[in-house]
C-alpha cells in the first residue's frame, strides 16, 4: 500500500496470485524536504506502467489537500486519481484537487484475453530472476 506501488515486482507478484484489478491507495504528495518536488507524473507514469507491463486495470487513488506533516510542516498531496485501462489508456481521471469516486467498466474476461495474447506470463523467465529476491 502507498510505498509498494513503485515496485514493479508488486504488481507483477499480484498478478501472479490472481488478481483481476490492481488497486494502489495513496497518500503521496510534495516531499516534505523538499517541496519544489513534484512526482505526481512520475508516479502516474509508474501507475501506468504496472496496467501496460501486467495487461490489467489499474485504480490509482491518492489524497488531496494540504496538512501538517508531523515533523513541523505540512504536506500537500497532489490528487490526481484515475483508474487506467490494461492498455494503460485513462478510462476515468481526477485532477490535482478533485475528489470524489471514480467508476470505470471492464469485461475482464476481455482483459484476460488480451494479457494471454501478449505472453508476458506465459514467457516469463523465473530461473533468470534470483537476484530480485537477493538482499542489495
Amino acid at each position: 500500500i502507498c510505498w509498494d506501488q513503485w515496485y514493479p515486482e508488486t504488481a507483477r507478484a499480484l498478478m501472479l496470485m490472481g488478481a483481476d484489478i490492481l488497486l494502489f491507495p495513496t497518500a503521496i504528495g510534495d516531499e516534505p524536504a523538499s517541496e519544489d518536488l513534484d512526482t505526481s507524473r512520475l508516479w502516474r507514469r509508474a501507475m501506468v506502467g504496472h496496467a501496460v507491463s501486467n495487461v490489467v486495470p489499474v485504480v490509482a487513488s491518492n489524497r488531496v489537500g494540504r496538512e501538517s506533516n508531523g515533523i513541523g510542516g505540512d504536506q500537500t498531496f497532489y490528487g490526481h486519481s484515475f483508474i487506467a485501462n490494461e492498455r494503460g489508456d485513462l478510462a476515468a481521471d481526477y485532477g490535482a484537487e478533485e475528489s470524489g469516486v471514480l467508476v470505470a467498466e471492464f469485461d475482464l474476461a476481455e482483459v484476460a484475453k488480451n494479457r494471454a495474447a501478449f505472453g508476458f506470463f506465459r514467457d516469463r523467465r523465473p530461473e533468470l530472476y534470483g537476484r530480485l529476491v537477493e538482499d542489495v
